[in-house]
C-alpha cells in the first residue's frame, strides 16, 4: 500500500470518526434545546439557531483538530490534492465558458 493511500485511509477514518461525532454531538444538543423550548426557557427558533451554531463550531473544531495531527509530509500531500483539484476545476469551468 503506497503512501498516498494509507494517507487517504486515514484521512477517511478522521473524516468519518468527525461525522460520526458531530451526529451525535448535533443529536444531543437537540435533545437538550428541545427540552428547553419545551419547558419555556427558550424559543423553538431560538434553539433551532443554537442547534445550528453549535453543529457548524464542533465540525470546525473537529478540522482543526483533524489538522494540527497532520504530519508536515501529509500537509503537503493534502495541499498538492487541493491545488490539483483546484486546478482542475477551473479547467472544466473554463471548458464550459468557452461552449
Amino acid at each position: 500500500m503506497s503512501d498516498i493511500e494509507q494517507f487517504e485511509g486515514s484521512l477517511k477514518k478522521v473524516l468519518l470518526a468527525g461525522i460520526g461525532a458531530v451526529a451525535v454531538t448535533a443529536e444531543k444538543s437537540k435533545e437538550l434545546l428541545d427540552e428547553l423550548a419545551e419547558k419555556g426557557a427558550i424559543t423553538v427558533e431560538q434553539g433551532k439557531a443554537l442547534n445550528e451554531e453549535l453543529k457548524h463550531n464542533r465540525k470546525e473544531k473537529d478540522f482543526d483538530i483533524f489538522l494540527d495531527n497532520l504530519s508536515s509530509e501529509q500537509m503537503e500531500e493534502l495541499k498538492a490534492k487541493i491545488r490539483r483539484r483546484e486546478s482542475s476545476e477551473n479547467e472544466e469551468s473554463s471548458d464550459v465558458e468557452r461552449n
